[in-house]
């Protein structure tokens, strides 16, 4: 099954995703609005004109993009990455959420199993070590770069 790329308005691929499947056209059969692509809508559909025909009453739908692309070139859109990604021990971050909320610390283990960090904070009298959610934690400063 073809998928095509539908160009939006910024900050509206969303609202475009939900008016599209709104529509419960038959030959629609998905769209996927992820958050890392801006700006475009991709759309599962049986033909090309039933999409062009669709986006004529949608706002924010700007076009549809001309050829096809297949499941393969969108399947990594479909899995969510781990919150840990992009973390490395040694790295400064600051915890956005919790009982530490503002405090900086530093990364000593990362368990990408469960998606938690283990930190050590920098205000703390006594080092103690914390362990938080993956998505709780800002990375400020990485020893990669």
């Amino acid at each position: 099954m073809p998928i095509y790329a539908v160009k939006t308005t910024a900050s509206q691929e969303r609202t475009v995703a939900d008016m599209i499947m709104n529509r419960e056209e038959e030959a629609i059969h998905a769209a996927l609005a992820p958050d890392s692509l801006t700006s475009y809508v991709m759309v599962e559909a049986d033909d090309y004109n039933i999409i062009e025909r669709v986006l004529d009453d949608i706002p924010h739908a700007r076009s549809v993009i001309p050829g096809e692309s297949d499941i393969t070139e969108v399947e990594h859109f479909l899995s969510p990455k781990p919150d840990v990604e992009g973390i490395a021990e040694g790295d400064i971050v600051e915890l956005i959420a919790g009982p530490f909320k503002g405090e900086k610390a530093q990364v000593q283990r990362i368990d990408e199993g469960k998606d938690q960090v283990t930190v050590e904070l920098y205000e703390a009298t006594v080092p103690i070590p914390v362990t938080v959610r993956g998505d709780q934690i800002r990375v400020l400063d990485s020893e990669e770069r």
